[in-house]
């Protein structure tokens, strides 16, 4: 496997001005509750989608926490402090005014990459809702709770039958729709919105199978497809320091079965996500398990 050197540029936002249209395949990691794994199931994407050759634009839209930025930040200094070279990606926080200024970094950023990530805060924010109503993927990730289902959609206390739509699903009901109707006008990509349960749970099997009829129940209505997930592993909050992650298999030491079944999980999340294919290195080759 032949890793392509990590190109980590920090760029601030550009100046206002009409964006052309970005060609990168959007994806958008998005839902209004903060602690769900965004930030980390981002990263690991992206850099899984490095290692297969793909180049890589990230945006963190979060200026407070701006995890997204800070791990990939921390990535690039491992690489000066220890003299390597890691698939990446080039990243940057939006710290704009307006939709207008999201809209011209999305294009400068992306500009001849295959892939443009996007990392939204865990709260109702306008610039997260615009970069999700204009993802090409849109990943929501849930917590595998009732209460992070509730982001999403209501359910009766007694049956646990879907009762109505958040205002979230409604929102990208209605720009699936109209993305529907630009992709035969405008040639667009459709809009596939994937939710993904992270964090599963294996011992409470009675409130599983409830999420599981609630979230099959609410997809046929909405049309989302619904992807596993990350598991709660105390190696993700190791590896934020450093920058590393799961597939930087010769910077990590011996690695043990935990982490293993982990890499297990992502190469499951890659499949669920069915993004655009690349010439290059396999994705299973970048996930071998050895």
């Amino acid at each position: 496997m032949q890793a392509l050197p990590c190109r980590v540029t920090a760029i601030n936002p550009c100046k206002k001005q009409t964006a052309n249209p970005v060609s990168a395949h959007r994806i958008v990691f998005a839902n209004e509750k903060g602690g769900t794994g965004k930030s980390t199931t981002a990263v690991h994407v992206a850099v899984a989608l490095a290692y297969q050759g793909a180049r890589v634009a990230a945006i963190d839209l979060d200026q407070r926490q701006r995890t997204l930025y800070r791990y990939l930040e921390n990535r690039a200094e491992t690489e000066r402090r220890r003299g390597i070279a890691l698939p990446g990606a080039r990243f940057a926080v939006f710290e704009g005014p307006d939709i207008a200024d999201l809209d011209a970094l999305c294009a400068e950023i992306s500009d001849g990459y295959d892939f443009l990530i996007i990392d939204t805060p865990g709260r109702n924010d306008e610039f997260a809702l615009h970069a999700a109503t204009c993802s090409d993927t849109l990943v929501t990730p849930l917590n595998d709770s009732f209460v992070d289902f509730d982001l999403i959609g209501q359910v009766e206390g007694e049956t646990f039958r879907v009762k109505k739509l958040s205002f979230y699903a409604e929102t990208i009901w209605e720009a699936r729709k109209k993305r529907a109707r630009a992709t035969i006008e405008e040639q667009r990509r459709e809009l596939d919105w994937v939710v993904v349960r992270n964090r599963l749970q294996h011992v409470e099997a009675r409130n599983m199978r409830r999420l599981d009829g609630a979230l099959k129940e609410l997809s046929q209505r909405v049309g989302f497809r619904v992807a596993s997930g990350l598991s709660e592993r105390v190696i993700y909050r190791e590896l934020f320091p450093s920058g590393l992650t799961l597939l930087d298999k010769g910077q990590l030491g011996e690695l043990g079965t935990s982490h293993l079944v982990a890499r297990q999980e992502l190469r499951s999340l890659l499949a669920g996500l069915n993004l655009p294919k690349l010439a290059g290195t396999p994705l299973e080759a970048a996930l071998a398990i050895q």
